[in-house]
């Protein structure tokens, strides 16, 4: 993942349904800059430059240099707006940052230590409950990934937060509890897979078909008849 990206902008003077249309046909994007106590600038963006950095997939936890005209701003996206079919990117909220900039991120999470948990050693199963953490850090230095470590970790441990590493400067949004991230679990015993197939062998005999419930339908409908 690049430090910063970098986009070209143009600013614009109105705003509106009607010059967003007419932006869109021209191949651009429509896109604000806002925050860091300075009045909001409106502009424009060509259309294959943020849909590229969009499909990147790190829109929301990297910084841009933002160029427009002469000024440069560094700043963060906070919201994309995509079109219902296309998912072509259809306008960009930008937030101004700076050292000061304390912002909540999601990132995503990467566990460590897996050949050294007994659980996983023993064909157990991560079963992971959080992919990504909502992190409060500094916008000038959002981290890439937490590690997580499942170092001795046995079938039926929870590995929580306070399993994580946290970049300093960097505190988890939910700090009233040390909350579950994955779950160790044991495989499964040959009881067990039995039983899940007899339930699901049952579960499917007990499923008419359509072919069935209308054959049936017919045949009360007959009988009925001859009453």
């Amino acid at each position: 993942m690049p430090k910063n990206y970098a986009l070209e902008a143009a600013e614009r003077e109105r705003a509106g349904k009607g010059i967003a249309r007419s932006l869109r046909r021209e191949g651009r994007v429509p896109a604000v800059i806002y925050g860091d106590g300075k009045e909001p600038v409106k502009i424009s963006l060509d259309s294959n430059d943020v849909n590229v950095e969009y499909n990147r997939g790190y829109m929301y936890t990297t910084l841009c240099d933002l160029n427009v005209g002469k000024d440069k701003h560094i700043v963060l996206a906070r919201d994309v707006q995509l079109h219902p079919v296309t998912d072509v990117v259809e306008h960009v909220d930008f937030l101004r940052v700076n050292k000061k900039t304390k912002i909540a991120v999601m990132v995503p999470v990467q566990f460590i230590n897996e050949d050294k948990s007994p659980s996983l050693d023993q064909k157990g199963t991560l079963n992971v409950v959080r992919h990504d953490v909502e992190l409060l850090c500094s916008a000038m230095a959002i981290p890439d990934v937490i590690e997580v470590n499942v170092e001795g970790k046995e079938h039926g441990d929870a590995v929580k937060i306070s399993d994580a590493t946290l970049p300093e400067g960097t505190k988890p949004v939910i700090d009233d509890r040390d909350f579950t991230i994955a779950t160790l679990v044991p495989p499964k015993t040959a009881a067990q897979e039995e039983a899940e197939e007899a339930a699901a062998e049952a579960e499917g005999d007990g499923i008419v078909s359509d072919e069935e419930a209308a054959a049936e339908g017919g045949e009360e409908a007959v009988e009925g008849g001859e009453e």
